[in-house]
């Protein structure tokens, strides 16, 4: 299954780092990567590749507490859903 994860909050040092040691801790695979600081602001949008064994209300827990913990607000949703409510 493939996902989209974003990241906002304030810019500080090592957003990239962090998230992608979480992902390479859930064997989560980084596709594509997106990212840009807006004066003090971190955005961040990944494609991930998840394998069919993951429990992905178990990854979005662990993301999200991972984003309460350095102050970010990390969402995850799957890539069908993402897709759906971006159509026009």
């Amino acid at each position: 299954m493939r996902a989209v994860l974003t990241v906002i909050g304030k810019d500080k040092v090592g957003i990239i780092a962090d998230v992608s040691v979480k992902l390479a801790e859930l064997n989560i695979n980084i596709v594509d990567v997106s990212q840009t600081i807006l004066d003090d602001f971190f955005t961040m949008m990944m494609l991930l590749e998840l394998g069919e064994n993951h429990d992905f209300v178990a990854v979005r827990k662990e993301l999200s507490d991972l984003g309460d913990e350095l102050g970010l607000k990390i969402s995850i949703q799957n890539e069908a859903i993402f897709d759906a409510m971006h159509k026009l």
